[in-house]
């Protein structure tokens, strides 16, 4: 099944969701089109029962996505404005309520608002072209799309600091040193590899998954020995057979 959007493309294939960003013209550039048809898009995502997990990728040769279109900002009456308009639609809670393996496939430019989406998938394949950067405060302006702090988690402050104070770009094999991303693959074989890893993922119990998710969510707001009982506490409520597979689940996370 395919359905095509202006902004946003969906192919489901099998268990496995394709959401592609479709404006190759401007880089993928975010935009409010964009933002609309990505939110209707990922509901769907998470509510469709055959979908077990999602790849996000970028169409045309050059970029994943470039960050926000700045050209929308000449028909608001302030950058500010215009900022907030597109972020009205919290389409980044929305990636986060989702609790299927998402895994994004990055080529090209990864810049902004496209490297801040990235980061709220829960693995990131680069193909070895890619090219990274938070540049936002060279424009005068600070991430919107979570970036202060997803990046942050993802690789510590330290690193987070230099890269969101200098806003410099940098390659797939620093954003691989730094754990920014988790693979680097030739451009080539980037769908590909993606793919096989996503359904390597969901070869373990679906149920086990979206735990692990959401435990590690869960307890990256908690105290350590709280985030500990959260997880002796959930591993409790699972029953094992003892060949390791999950059998049953009795509580959610809470």
């Amino acid at each position: 099944m395919m359905t095509a959007a202006a902004t946003v493309l969906y192919q489901k294939e099998s268990s496995i969701a394709w959401v592609t960003l479709n404006r190759p013209q401007v880089l993928n550039a975010y935009n409010l089109d964009m933002r609309d048809e990505l939110y209707t898009t990922l509901e769907a995502v998470r509510d469709d029962p055959e979908v077990r997990g999602m790849v996000l990728c970028g169409a045309g040769d050059r970029a994943f996505c470039a960050g926000a279109d700045l050209t929308e900002f000449g028909s608001a009456p302030s950058q500010a404005i215009a900022r907030q308009v597109r972020w009205e639609r919290d389409v980044w809670g929305l990636f986060l309520s989702i609790t299927k393996p998402i895994i994004a496939a990055l080529h090209g430019y990864v810049l902004g608002s496209g490297l801040e989406m990235a980061l709220l998938c829960d693995m990131r394949i680069a193909s070895d072209d890619a090219v990274f950067g938070l540049p936002e405060t060279v424009l005068g302006m600070i991430p919107a799309a979570g970036g202060t702090q997803t990046t942050s988690r993802t690789i510590g402050v330290a690193s987070a600091l230099e890269l969101l104070l200098t806003g410099r770009r940098f390659s797939a094999q620093e954003a691989f040193s730094k754990g920014l991303i988790n693979r680097i693959v030739p451009r080539a074989q980037l769908l590909s590899e993606t793919l096989a890893t996503l359904e390597s993922v969901l070869a373990a119990n679906q149920q086990a998954l979206e735990t692990v998710k959401a435990v590690i969510h869960r307890g990256l707001d908690l105290p350590l020995d709280k985030a500990l009982n959260l997880e002796n506490r959930v591993a409790a409520s699972s029953l094992v057979s003892q060949g390791g597979n999950v059998q049953t689940w009795q509580s959610p996370v809470q």
